[in-house]
């Protein structure tokens, strides 16, 4: 999800003073307190390898769902059934299981509602809502007990746990049928809502379904509530989507459409079929056709069913108006789509040229993207992710919609592919992600240096300015004000300074970077899975690093204390007084500068810090020294620059 702290200058409001949480705590190896001690990290199992490889006796859960949904436009109402097939993968006998039912945050006496203040980003604006759930029943297909069994529920908040008639053993299966129905929020938290335009309503329909909780070997059942700033964690499956709206409604969902005859027109079809060749825009419904009759199928009956397929997601979303444009175009096979209302910001021309370099960045770059479809939707959502589809602001245009489109469409890698916690982590989906938005940015743009996310200078500053918390804590324990610093400005900017600075090679990263998504593509990692792969294909023990820029809030502040000059019977040699009064290491660029203006470049790697920090680096030069300067391109988040230099008096 894009938060609204994309530009730098919103960075820089003030927040209001509160109580820090306290920091994760990390098990300290008794007798080593230096920055450069081991991360103490899980222990290595089978399932979890101490390279960050999933062992081989790794296991996850699986979801399938079957869903017919039915929209209401005069009550705004979604009434659906579904079936979901759960497989039990794990090595435990389940007596029950639990349901993330995140539309009861919307109750007026859910925890998110005591916690978020009613015209706060994450709320919804007032309204009240909420599940209710018509039955829930187990299915038995063979044998004595066949038939539909009601089951008992327990009602907690955001999660509904559903005890099963019989326990479900390793390798088994339980099949579930719900019956439920909701309200659609005007502004449902910025991650899915309505807004009326003079063409009709426009929905963006999201955490519609009653969907599996994650059981996994970490935590077992992961039943953190949904309190707002938290997102999701979810479980890999199929799905088949049924979605009946008005006649007039023009439907986009994630998967693939498996009935285009029932519910497009013949020219709809074959400007879809162009446009899968096409790598420039094609309307599928143009501006001047938008609300006419002829884009809809003529037929019968008030309503068209919509049916949809998706293989190997973690969640399923939609969007549906009357007053859809519709443009497309192909990349190597996948079909690039947006989708947005006339009214919506003029630089939505450019929304599936902005979505097609994207895909085709990140493919090229990190992993092939893997779906059929990549939709991009204008309506009143800000910004957010599901699998092949995302919600961006109809109001943004420029770079503004370019940066919230290549940023929903990088979640497509983080967390979609990558299943991780987001939950807990928000940092390894917003902050991976902001991370490739940087390059995916400097191609587009042709630019030279990172945008706000991965300015070492920047970050510096916010640091300096007590900005900052630990990015290990979960997103709901962050302050508000601070979201976008933590959780995606920080990791985005570690990232990056790791990859340009720490370890300065390129190639070296990126491989590395690439073997984490590849291993854990459709699973589910943690961060020590991640700390731990990074280093075992970059072959470096970052534990300080990790330590101080995730776990803590650690600054770097380097400083040249001193120069001296030193003669004995081998010469003059010049010594340089270094020191690291920052709680967080950094390698050392120093640029000399001579008497006879001539510059000297010298690297020093962090182990120079290894046994406390103040190191002095001597050596014999041709002229006297008449200045010695820390890292004289700013690449590192050096909060203190005025002890970086010094000059011979």
């Amino acid at each position: 999800m894009l938060t609204n702290v994309l530009v730098v200058a919103a960075l820089q409001q003030p927040v209001p003073t509160l109580a820090r949480p306290p920091a994760p705590t990390l098990p300290i190896q008794v007798g080593d307190t230096s920055q450069f001690r081991r991360l103490a990290l899980p222990t290595p199992t089978l399932i979890r390898e101490g390279s960050g490889r999933p062992g081989p006796r790794y296991w996850q859960q699986r979801a399938d769902y079957t869903i017919h949904a039915s929209l209401d436009t005069a009550t705004h109402t979604i009434a659906a059934s579904e079936t979901i097939r759960y497989t039990n993968n794990s090595p435990d006998t389940l007596t029950y299981l639990w349901l993330q039912l995140d539309q009861n945050i919307y109750r007026a006496a859910s925890r998110g509602a005591a916690i978020n203040p009613t015209d706060a980003r994450f709320a919804g604006s007032g309204f009240e809502g909420g599940y209710t759930i018509q039955y829930i029943r187990a299915v038995r297909r063979a044998g004595q007990a066949a038939g539909k069994i009601p089951l008992a529920t327990a009602d907690n908040g955001t999660m509904l746990r559903v005890d099963l008639d019989r326990p479900l053993a390793p390798g088994g299966r339980a099949e579930l049928e719900l019956g439920y129905r909701f309200e659609v929020p005007e502004h449902g938290s910025d991650r899915m809502g309505r807004e009326r335009f003079p063409g009709g309503w426009l929905y963006e329909v999201a955490e519609w379904y009653p969907r599996l909780a994650v059981y996994d070997d970490v935590r077992g059942w992961n039943t953190e509530q949904y309190l707002g700033q938290g997102e999701f964690y979810l479980e890999y499956g199929d799905f088949d989507v049924a979605l009946t709206v008005p006649r007039s409604f023009v439907v986009a969902a994630t998967g693939t459409l498996l009935n285009p005859l029932e519910v497009l027109t013949a020219p709809q079809r074959a400007r879809l079929a162009q446009a899968l060749r096409s790598d420039t825009t094609v309307a599928v419904i143009a501006k001047t056709e938008v609300g006419q009759t002829f884009t809809r199928p003529a037929g019968p009956g008030p309503t068209l069913t919509w049916h949809y397929s998706a293989k190997n997601v973690r969640d399923v979303a939609w969007a549906a108006a009357p007053n859809f444009i519709w443009d497309a175009s192909g990349y190597a096979g996948v079909l690039i789509q947006s989708l947005y209302p006339p009214e919506a910001n003029a630089g939505w021309a450019r929304s599936t040229e902005y979505a097609r370099h994207s895909i085709k960045h990140y493919s090229e770059k990190w992993l092939r993207y893997p779906y059929p479809t990549a939709i991009n939707i204008g309506g009143p959502v800000g910004g957010m992710e599901y699998p092949m589809i995302v919600f961006c602001g109809h109001r943004a245009g420029d770079r503004n919609l370019f940066g919230v489109t290549t940023h929903e469409l990088g979640h497509e890698w983080f967390p979609m592919i990558v299943g991780s916690n987001e939950r807990l982590y928000a940092w390894m989906d917003e902050g991976f992600n902001s991370f490739i938005n940087i390059y995916s940015g400097l191609a587009f743009y042709h630019d030279t240096v990172p945008p706000g996310r991965g300015s070492a200078s920047q970050w510096a500053a916010q640091a300096a300015a007590g900005r900052d918390q630990p990015p290990m804590l979960a997103a709901d324990r962050v302050n508000a004000g601070l979201l976008g610093n933590v959780e995606y400005f920080k990791p985005a900017t570690g990232l990056y300074l790791l990859r340009q600075h720490i370890i300065g090679d390129t190639t070296r990263f990126d491989a590395a970077f690439r073997e984490y998504i590849r291993r854990w593509a459709y699973k589910h990692p943690t961060p020590a899975d991640f700390f731990r792969s990074m280093e075992d294909a970059l072959g470096e023990d970052l534990s300080w690093f990790w330590r101080g820029w995730f776990y803590r809030t650690d600054v770097v502040d380097l400083a040249v204390d001193s120069v001296r000059v030193r003669q004995d019977s081998s010469g003059t040699a010049t010594r340089v007084f270094l020191s690291s009064p920052g709680a967080l290491p950094m390698p050392v660029d120093l640029r000399v500068t001579l008497a006879n203006g001539s510059v000297e470049d010298v690297h020093l790697p962090v182990e120079i810090w290894w046994l406390g920090n103040h190191y002095v680096y001597e050596r014999k030069f041709a002229v006297e020294v008449t200045k010695v300067e820390i890292d004289p391109g700013q690449n590192v988040p050096d909060v203190r620059r005025e002890n970086n230099v010094w000059t011979k008096p």
